[in-house]
């Protein structure tokens, strides 16, 4: 049994363990590999199952660090750090934090996608939980282990809709593994409070299921009533596991996103990262742009390919900026022009969903609009008509900006904001190469997944990643400080924007969108800050100092170092 330590207490406190030998060695959480000191080899008989030498933290950085290095593949360096971090946590979370830009492409986006494709094929260690369909009378008996006590946030995905490569059924627990590593890499949640869940319903993915190897439930994924009664189970069962837990749900179908966050969003603490998130992300990367066009916000025409959730989410946040900032309902939703797979939504278009309902365009209003197809209105089109300023993609299309499109676009605008926000890469709506080529030079651009710079007339471009690692571990960090018990749209307003007054671009408009990767970790404060104070603000956490909240985000931040061991007696 392990005595319950809180990330308030101190790093010299001892641990007091009754583990030993390869009981102990085999708890990620408490194995120290060689670091093991000589004092505590002779407590807990170690001796013989450990090197002689007595290595420190440092130094087994360093030799991981080499080994990753070493390997010709991110998929074969993404293999390493998950059997890293199922031996020994401490250290995978020191090389992750000291190396962050380095290893947030392969922990996650874009090499996790190829992960959850190739789960199966590496999955050696129990991580998280598996509720699938055939045990769903058993979810409250799974989740009653003791080992899941100090749980305090969850992520949770279906693996309907990984990233943009689809149903991955029970692969899809690479993403939950995934985002829960960066909710302790970037923010410094203690790996012990996080769990991630899959909810195993099957898959319709004939790859995943004539696999031989594939490790979930083979079944044809089950839906309609059946599906949201299990969903339901799952969390009547967290709330009454955790009555206090942040359940963050990540990657459902289009389909189910957005109902499932509603209908459960005033049950408990809970948010969609999909939609919330991206939106946040988004909101906080143009609003930095808005420092280098100086065109306000109240006057950007905005067009999104793709309305599912997360174009939807990002066009929601997006409009009540607008309305912030002086504009009537009416006014900001003029400035929308949402493309999805039947072209421009308009009014009376069959299939509208509710929240697309907020973006389509009065039909009249494009009556007379010149289009290469009669009563086809398609991306070329509304480049051509509507003239936006901003071009945000999350269709999962890989080179659904096309060179017309793009080169269009730049025609009109100076400085044209061009967001392919869709990942991994191969499903990015284009390179930044292509963008910088097809518009001089002069666009902004923020994609979705990690591109490396890029040598243009000269001058050396940095891509800038707009991710929802800059929003979502920042957002759970302040929800866990302030005890926050619900999660409101506003609170993403406020992250958004306290990433965009870190943007380099308020000192600079020559600079970067957004501060680079390697300050994840004061980005992840900033933002939970403002998450916090937002959330006493709106009445769903109580009232503190500033000071005292100050405190009470230092106290939930961990620190992967080694503490001293001692025999519990």
């Amino acid at each position: 049994m392990i005595q319950t330590v809180s990330p308030l207490s101190s790093s010299d406190a001892a641990i007091e363990i009754d583990l030993t030998g390869y009981d102990l060695i085999n708890k990620p959480m408490l194995n120290k590999g060689t670091a093991f000191t000589e004092a505590e080899r002779d407590e807990f008989r170690l001796h013989g199952l450990l090197p002689p030498n007595v290595g420190t933290l440092d130094e087994q950085t360093a030799r991981r660090l080499k080994v990753l290095r070493a390997f010709e593949t991110d998929f074969e360096r993404y293999a390493f750090l998950r059997d890293l971090q199922d031996t020994n946590e401490t250290l995978f979370y020191t090389l992750l934090v000291r190396h962050l830009e380095e290893m947030l492409p392969l922990v996650y986006t874009p090499t996790v996608g190829e992960g959850c494709q190739r789960f199966s094929e590496i999955w050696r260690k129990p991580r998280g939980v598996f509720l699938s369909y055939p045990n769903q009378h058993r979810i409250r008996e799974i989740l009653a282990d003791a080992r899941f006590d100090r749980t305090r946030v969850i992520v949770v995905s279906d693996g309907e809709r990984i990233l943009g490569l689809g149903d991955q059924g029970a692969g899809g627990m690479g993403i939950p593994i995934g985002k829960l590593s960066l909710y302790t890499a970037c923010a410094g949640i203690h790996p012990d409070a996080t769990l991630p869940i899959q909810l195993d319903v099957g898959t319709n993915n004939q790859d995943r299921l004539a696999d031989p190897l594939y490790v979930g439930w083979r079944h044809e994924r089950v839906q309609g009533d059946e599906y949201d009664a299990f969903v339901e189970e799952f969390v009547a069962a967290v709330s009454e596991r955790w009555p206090d837990v942040l359940l963050h749900w990540e990657d459902f179908a289009g389909a189910n996103a957005g109902r499932l966050l509603e209908r459960y969003r005033d049950r408990l603490c809970t948010f969609n990262d999909d939609i919330q998130g991206t939106a946040a992300a988004a909101t906080g990367t143009l609003l930095s742009a808005i420092n280098v066009t100086g065109v306000p916000l109240t006057e950007q025409r905005i067009a999104l390919l793709g309305a599912g959730s997360a174009g939807t989410g990002i066009a929601s946040l997006l409009l009540r900026a607008m309305i912030d900032g002086g504009l009537s309902e009416a006014e900001a939703r003029r400035r929308f022009y949402a493309v999805d797979r039947d072209g421009l939504l308009v009014e009376g278009m069959p299939g509208i969903t509710a929240a697309q309902a907020l973006i389509v365009q009065d039909r009249q209003a494009v009556a007379s609009w010149t289009l290469q197809k009669p009563n086809e209105i398609g991306l070329l089109d509304v480049v051509s008509n509507a003239k936006p300023t901003v071009l945000i993609g999350v269709s999962g299309q890989g080179g659904a900006f096309t060179e017309p499109v793009v080169r269009r676009m730049a025609q009109h605008v100076d400085r044209p904001v061009i967001f392919p926000l869709s990942n991994p890469t191969s499903r990015s709506e284009a390179t930044p190469e292509q963008i910088l080529a097809w518009t001089e030079g002069r666009a902004l651009i923020g994609t979705g997944s990690p591109f490396a710079p890029v040598d243009y007339d000269g001058r050396t471009v940095t891509i800038d990643q707009t991710n929802n690692s800059y929003i979502f571990p920042g957002v759970g960090l302040g929800i866990l400080a302030a005890s926050a018990r619900r999660v409101t749209d506003t609170m993403f307003m406020a992250a958004g924007r306290a990433l965009a007054d870190l943007s380099p671009t308020k000192a600079d408009k020559k600079g970067r969108l957004l501060p680079p990767v390697h300050r994840l970790r004061e980005v992840s404060v900033a933002v939970a800050t403002a998450v916090a104070r937002q959330a006493q603000a709106d009445g769903v956490a109580d009232s503190c100092s500033p000071d005292g909240l100050a405190m009470r985000i230092a106290a939930n931040i961990w620190e992967p170092q080694y503490r001293p061991y001692r025999k519990r007696r």
